[in-house]
């Protein structure tokens, strides 16, 4: 069992799902409110993690965080290592990777939301940001808790793009799938096997737990 594997998958996981879900909240809400004839397009782009082979977003972001370009060469000069193969490159492709398993669940609570009650709230004076918070939010936490179970869960068992960006340092770069792959790799099915059933274990502890919390919300909300 790699203990220092699994901690980084954790790590990289909760750092993924504190700066990802706030975004989510901002650009789920406002592709369930927008009426721009553009709203396909850009929600075609966010899906694009979903559809596209982990290889092919790995290389676009390789290229994108490479020395050779803007970013890469700004993140050196700011932290003075390379942005490509470290934690923080990724955190960033893993932020990337993850956007439509955030952005999604959380347009579809926020669409769930009555148009009437945003009137209502701009009614009794209150502003967008104090009807977010006191109006939307709390009716849209089921959507928000499964973006942040999807996105942590993801995250931990993400292969492709994680082994394209940050390649398989030991305690800098390999998380828990990419130690499984080389176990298997090397013939210590034991180790392998211990650890893909730990991560089948807390996948499937997550998206019950999250189902059932989202079933219980929803019945305490019916029953109000």
């Amino acid at each position: 069992m790699d203990g220092t594997a699994i901690a980084l998958s954790a790590r990289l996981a909760g750092v993924t799902l504190l700066v990802l879900l706030p975004l989510a909240v901002l650009l789920g809400r406002w592709l369930a409110v927008t009426r721009t004839r553009f709203k396909p397009w850009i929600e075609g782009l966010l899906a694009l993690p979903l559809v596209l082979p982990p290889t092919v977003v790995g290389y676009y972001l390789l290229v994108a965080m490479g020395n050779q370009s803007a970013l890469g060469r700004l993140f050196e000069a700011v932290v003075g290592h390379a942005l490509a193969f470290s934690f923080g490159g990724l955190v960033f492709a893993s932020v990337l990777v993850n956007v439509p398993f955030a952005v999604q669940p959380v347009q579809r609570a926020f669409e769930s939301i009555s148009p009437d009650l945003r009137e209502a709230a701009q009614c009794c004076g209150l502003t967008r940001w104090q009807a977010l918070w006191r109006i939307e939010l709390p009716l849209a936490w089921p959507g928000l808790l499964s973006a942040a179970v999807l996105t942590f869960a993801h995250t931990l068992g993400e292969f492709g793009v994680v082994l394209m960006v940050g390649g398989n340092i030991p305690g800098e770069t390999q998380t828990v799938a990419i130690s499984i792959y080389d176990r298997t790799q090397s013939f210590d099915h034991a180790s392998a096997g211990a650890m893909a059933a730990l991560l089948l274990v807390i996948s499937l502890v997550t998206m019950a737990v999250s189902y059932g919390l989202v079933e219980r919300l929803m019945r305490r909300r019916r029953s109000a």
